[in-house]
C-alpha cells in the first residue's frame, strides 16, 4: 500500500495498514513485526510516519480535557449530576463553577433538565469530573442542539479546526462541538442554525471519504452560500486530537 493510499482508508480490525520499521503505531494501532495493523474499524491515517485510526463507530470514551455536552439529571448538596452519555454520569462540583453558589441555592445556577456545556478536568475510580470555569463554558438557554455519532466528531472539527471554521464561514453561526457527540449551534436567525445543521450532518454521512473538506465547500456553493469571516471559536478544548 502506497503512502497516499493508506492515508484515508478505510481499515477493519486486524488489516495490516502499512507495512515498514520507519513507522509507529498511533491510536488504534500495534506494531506487528514489520506491519502497523488496525485494532479498529475507521479512517487510516498517517502523518510523519505516525499511523493511526479514526474510528467511524463505537461509543464515546472520556478523556481529560474534553469538552461534551450534557443534561442535568440529579443535584446533590455539593454539585450536579450530568448526563454526558457515558456509562456513568459525570458530576460538576459546587467548587467547579466560575462564581460561589450558596449550597441551598444550587437550582439557581443550574436545574434538572438543564444543558451545560463543561470540560472534563478528572478521571478516577469515583467517576468522571468536570468544570464549568472556563470562558464559554456553562449552561446554554438558546441555539440548536442535537447529536451525530462521537466518533464522526474529528472529522466534523477537522484537522486543527478546519472543517468547522468552514461551516461557520459560510453559516454565520457559532458552533460548539462535543467530543462526546453533542452539538451546539447558536446562530442570529434559526434558518442559520438549520442550515448548519444540514452541513454538519452532511460531513457525518460522507465521513468515510477523501478530500471531505473540498467536497464541503463544493456544496455550500451548489448552496448558494456565500462565505463570510467567522465568529471567534471560543471554546477551550473543542478541538479534537483526530480532526482531518
Amino acid at each position: 500500500m502506497t503512502e497516499e493510499q493508506h492515508k484515508r482508508q478505510i481499515v477493519i480490525p486486524g488489516e495490516t495498514i502499512v507495512e515498514g520499521d520507519s513507522y509507529l503505531p498511533g491510536d488504534g494501532t500495534e506494531k506487528q513485526g514489520k506491519k502497523i495493523v488496525s485494532m479498529r474499524y475507521g479512517l487510516a491515517d498517517e502523518s510523519n510516519k505516525l499511523v493511526k485510526v479514526i474510528p467511524l463507530s463505537g461509543v464515546y470514551q472520556p478523556r481529560r480535557g474534553n469538552v461534551v455536552i450534557g443534561k442535568c439529571n440529579l443535584i446533590t448538596f455539593n454539585g450536579w449530576v450530568i448526563d454526558i452519555g457515558t456509562a456513568e454520569n459525570a458530576f460538576l462540583p459546587l467548587t467547579e463553577t466560575p462564581r460561589f453558589v450558596a449550597k441551598d441555592r444550587l437550582d439557581e445556577v443550574i436545574k434538572i433538565g438543564d444543558i451545560v456545556v463543561a470540560q472534563i478536568f478528572g478521571i478516577n475510580g469515583r467517576g468522571i469530573d468536570l468544570t464549568i470555569k472556563s470562558r464559554g463554558l456553562g449552561k446554554i438557554d438558546e441555539g440548536l442542539i442535537f447529536k451525530i455519532n462521537p466518533n464522526k466528531v474529528p472529522r466534523v472539527i477537522g484537522k486543527e479546526g478546519s472543517m468547522i471554521k468552514i461551516i461557520k464561514d459560510y453559516t454565520n453561526c457559532n458552533i460548539t462541538v462535543g467530543q462526546n457527540g453533542f452539538i451546539w449551534i447558536k446562530g442570529d436567525k434559526i434558518e442559520d442554525e438549520l442550515f448548519a445543521k444540514k452541513a454538519i450532518e452532511f460531513v457525518n454521512e460522507k465521513s468515510f471519504m477523501d478530500g471531505l473538506t473540498e467536497k464541503v465547500e463544493s456544496w455550500f456553493e451548489e448552496q448558494g452560500a456565500i462565505k463570510k469571516e467567522s465568529k471567534k471559536y471560543e471554546n477551550k478544548g473543542e478541538f479534537g486530537e483526530e480532526g482531518e
